[in-house]
């Protein structure tokens, strides 16, 4: 098997003899085959599809939205509430992965109200389950043993006065209600696989997954084609690294003048705890312990108010960590034991696990908005406010203020579009002019100032300085490191870490973590995590790196195990254990994994995550 330096970073002489060497090794080392999605092996060269009906059933929209969380029901609710306003016909469908609008949701969650309000004033008569005001903040610096508090100061990022804890999931379920009032038609189940596009290269819509396709790639009898929604223009409103988006940015080239995204990994935990250690309203944030000070990441611990002794708590992580034998999720788990923590835990219950990938990048790092026959909204392209940790108030305004620019275009008299599909410019000059751009850039450094020496000591200096200050004022904007896959230093430069074995009752392991998330894919179909060359895993990831996708995937789906000869290893890509988080897309150090959708419906089943 060959192993040897990054051949993504090294110059074109040494790639070009990388690939040589590599393709000779291959030729004479059998890969097993891993990869067997029509993504990866067109289905035209597969003689088994031979005489398969590969016709598709089209429909017709006036808008399709693609993604059932904040972003994309807010944008359908802002469409039907305008055109009942103007009293004007409007087909707005929305396709949603999961099974229930909600059942992939997942955040803190601690939300700021203000996007709510202006989309439903009278939210509060409508029964939204907002049912935990903020009553007590605190945030501190961890040592191993240690708690160092630090003050909350008036306007610093942190202050949540006024915010709400919630169970993000039942939030976007009730805001699903509101569409459904409204006319929207909804349909979860329906993975969107593809973007459609017109003759004139503009968007004309996107295809659903197809059903019936065995694990090795060939059609079963009840092999069904996905079906296609039209639309005059369609928003993307996929969540974090959404795949169809991934897609777009390449076609249109819309991250030629933005810095690369950076992301995180946050881990969520549901626990019933002792009542008489249960505080409502309490919000708990740490940074330090167990992370070293060149490791971006910190914890939430929130006291929700729903009838029963119920705290959400959780551990973020960035992406562009250098150790390959960092785990988030064991990072996580030992962070619990600290003596700060653990007292609120002991003797109670954990009932729910989920995970996700977030975006850190700030607003150097948003991708160009707009397309002929498309947009992006929420957190595909990022409008998390990072030192809030929140971006639920953004990502509704974002597909508000999509809709509203959307709306007088489609109900013109004419068309106003040189393509088929409709352009709309106007919506990222809304946007630059919204209050979110105004947030997020007044934040915009402070992520990118812990890439100091004192990493994140400096970084709160800095913010202390120029944020609380001077209000992100400075004349200067600071810049991102590069993409996350290409920050981790190969395994022989680092120290492994050594985890505590977990305890079972504060800390648990990843498989019994994983069991209650609720995910479950049909097992046979091809796996929905596509490698682009099999024999990279092996040669590469594990040659250099140890294999670091068996530590950063928060659910088990990536382990290294003996080939059956018994010389050798082969990677197993468990994809019925994915909780859709993304996180291997991003991290993968050669860049080799495609996440793409499952068939509709699998996953994760969070209930209220």
């Amino acid at each position: 098997v060959l192993t040897g330096s990054c051949f993504l970073s090294c110059s074109p002489q040494m790639c070009q003899l990388y690939t040589a060497l590599h393709r000779r090794a291959c030729s004479t080392v059998s890969t097993p085959r891993i990869t067997t999605h029509y993504t990866i092996h067109p289905r035209d060269k597969d003689p088994r599809w031979e005489g398969v009906e590969m016709e598709r059933f089209a429909d017709e929209a006036d808008v399709v939205i693609v993604g059932g969380g904040p972003a994309g029901l807010a944008a359908a609710i802002r469409l039907k509430q305008l055109a009942n306003k103007h009293e004007k016909e409007l087909r707005v469908c929305l396709v949603e992965k999961a099974p229930q609008i909600g059942a992939h949701t997942l955040s803190g969650a601690c939300l700021e109200p203000s996007a709510l309000t202006e989309l439903i004033p009278d939210w509060k008569e409508r029964g939204a389950p907002l049912n935990t005001p903020v009553t007590e903040d605190v945030f501190s610096i961890l040592t191993e043993k240690y708690r160092i508090p630090v003050p909350i100061l008036p306007g610093l990022p942190m202050q949540n006065h006024g915010n709400y804890i919630v169970r993000m999931g039942n939030l976007v379920r009730w805001l699903g209600e509101q569409a459904e009032e409204l006319g929207v038609e909804l349909y979860p189940g329906y993975a969107a696989a593809e973007v459609l596009f017109h003759e004139d290269g503009s968007v004309k819509g996107i295809a659903t997954n197809d059903v019936g396709i065995a694990k090795d790639g060939s059609p079963k009898d009840i092999f069904e084609r996905g079906m296609e929604l039209h639309a005059k223009v369609t928003l993307f409103g996929e969540g974090c690294h959404g795949h169809l988006a991934k897609q777009l940015y390449n076609k249109f080239n819309l991250r030629e003048n933005c810095e690369p995204q950076t992301y995180a990994i946050g881990l969520k935990e549901l626990w019933m705890i002792d009542e008489k250690k249960w505080r409502p309203g309490r919000v708990e944030h740490s940074v330090g312990w167990p992370l070293d000070r060149n490791t971006y990441g910190g914890s939430f611990l929130y006291h929700l108010n729903e009838g029963e002794p119920l705290v959400a708590l959780g551990f973020v992580v960035g992406l562009d960590y250098t150790n390959p034998y960092l785990s988030p999720f064991r990072e996580f788990q030992r962070w619990k034991h600290h003596p700060f923590v653990a007292p609120t835990l002991e003797g109670g219950q954990r009932i729910a696990y989920g995970a996700r990938a977030l975006n850190e990048g700030g607003c150097q790092s948003i991708p160009k908005l707009t397309f002929p026959g498309g947009l992006l909204i929420g957190c595909s392209p990022g409008f998390m406010n990072v030192p809030k940790i929140k971006g639920t108030h953004t990502a509704m305004k974002s597909g508000m203020l999509a809709a509203e620019a959307i709306f007088p275009k489609l109900t013109a008299e004419t068309l106003d579009s040189e393509t088929a599909g409709l352009h709309v410019p106007e919506y990222a000059e809304n946007l630059k002019n919204s209050w979110v751009w105004k947030e997020l850039y007044a934040v915009r450094n402070i992520r990118p100032s812990f890439h100091n020496y004192f990493g994140l000591y400096g970084g709160m200096i800095y913010t202390g300085i120029f944020y609380w200050i001077f209000r992100g004022k400075e004349p200067w904007t600071l810049k991102h490191c590069g993409t996350d896959a290409n920050q981790l230093k190969p395994a022989k430069e680092c120290t492994p870490i050594e985890y505590p074995k977990p305890d079972g009752k504060i800390s648990f392991d990843l498989l019994s973590s994983v069991a209650l998330s609720g995910t479950n894919h049909e097992g046979d179909q091809p796996p929905h995590l596509t490698l682009k060359d099999d024999s990279i895993p092996v040669a590469r990831n594990l040659g250099i790196y140890d294999g670091p996708e068996q530590r950063f995937c928060p659910a088990g789906v990536y382990e290294y195990v003996p080939l059956d000869t018994g010389n050798g290893m082969r990677l197993q890509i468990n994809a019925q254990n994915c909780v859709h988080c993304k996180t291997c897309d991003i991290k993968d150090p050669s860049q080799n994994i495609n996440w793409v959708v499952p068939e509709g419906g699998g996953g994760p089943a969070y209930n209220g995550m």
